[in-house]
C-alpha cells in the first residue's frame, strides 16, 4: 500500500540516502525546500520555510507521514514546533524525527534544541517515532579535516565518538517511516568507540600527512559530560556494521 511522505532536510546527507529508499518502495515522496525546484527522478518538491513557518501547512497537504531530518546549528526547536503545529492541523498520521545521542545528557545549546525538538514531537498528539543516532561518519570527517589543517592536531582528552554510517541510519529511518509509530526507539551507533586521535590517524595516513597530537581539555559542564561518555550509548543500542576505516577508504581512497 503506497502512502504520501513529506521529508524535511531531504537534500541533506541523510535525505540523499533515505529519499531514494522510500521512492523505491513505491511511495509518493515530497521534499520540503526553501526554494522552488522542479520534480526530479519522480521526487516532488514543495516550498516552505520551517523557521518562519511559511508554506508548511500547504506542503503537508495530503501527507500521511512526515520524516523530519532538517536541522542546523540553531533554531531546530522552533522549526520543529512550527512543523508539529502544522502537521497536527493537517492530520498527519506518523511523525518520524532524527535526533542525536546525548540530546538529554550533554549541556550544549545545540543539544538542548534537539531535546526540545524531541519534546515537541512527543507532545504533539501525533503518533510519533524518534531515533537518536551517533555522529555520522560524514560529520566526523568534516571535523577531522578542519583540525588537520592546523599545524598541531588538538585531541580533547576523554572525548570519544561512535561514528555511524549515514547509509545505515538512512536505512533504519526508511524502515521506521514505513512502519508503525514506535515512540523512542533504540539508539543507533557505529561499531566502534574512537578517541579523536583514533579517527585522525587513518585520515592522516591516507592523506600522506603528519601532525603532532596536542592533548587539550574541554572546559566546563560540557567537558565533564563528554569525559563521562554522555554522548555514547554503550548498552542497548542497535549497532551499524560499516567502520570508520572502511568509510575513509571509500571516501578518500
Amino acid at each position: 500500500m503506497t502512502s504520501s511522505i513529506l521529508v524535511t532536510g531531504g537534500t541533506g546527507t541523510l535525505g540523499g540516502h533515505v529519499v531514494p529508499l522510500l521512492h523505491a518502495a513505491g511511495h509518493e515522496v515530497r521534499i520540503l525546500s526553501r526554494n522552488a525546484r522542479p520534480a526530479e527522478d519522480g521526487i516532488g518538491y514543495v516550498t516552505g520555510d520551517l523557521l518562519k513557518g511559511e508554506g508548511v501547512e500547504a506542503a503537508l497537504d495530503g501527507a500521511e507521514t512526515v520524516l523530519h531530518l532538517a536541522g542546523g546549528p540553531k533554531g531546530d526547536d522552533e522549526a520543529t514546533r512550527n512543523l508539529v503545529r502544522a502537521a497536527s492541523r493537517a492530520g498527519v498520521g506518523h511523525l518520524v524525527y532524527i535526533s542525536v545521542i546525548g540530546a538529554d545528557r550533554v549541556p550544549l545549546a545545540w543539544m538542548r534544541t534537539k531535546r526540545e525538538s524531541e519534546r515537541a514531537v512527543a507532545d504533539s498528539g501525533i503518533p510519533w517515532t524518534t531515533l537518536r543516532a551517533a555522529q555520522l561518519h560524514d560529520l566526523a570527517l568534516t571535523m577531522v579535516e578542519k583540525m588537520a589543517k592546523l599545524p598541531v592536531f588538538p585531541v580533547p582528552g576523554g572525548l570519544r565518538l561512535q561514528p555511524v554510517d549515514s547509509r545505515e541510519v538512512a536505512a533504519r529511518l526508511a524502515e521506521l517511516a514505513l512502519g508503525a509509530p514506535s515512540g523512542l526507539v533504540p539508539d543507533l551507533t557505529g561499531p566502534h568507540v574512537h578517541g579523536l586521535a583514533d579517527l585522525a590517524r587513518p585520515y592522516l595516513r591516507l592523506r600522506g600527512r603528519r601532525r603532532p597530537m596536542l592533548p587539550v581539555r574541554i572546559p566546563g559542564k560540557a567537558g565533564r559530560a563528554y569525559r563521562a561518555g554522555a554522548n555514547l550509548t554503550l548498552r542497548g543500542a542497535e549497532v551499524g556494521k560499516r567502520t570508520w576505516e572502511e568509510f575513509l577508504a571509500e571516501r578518500l581512497g
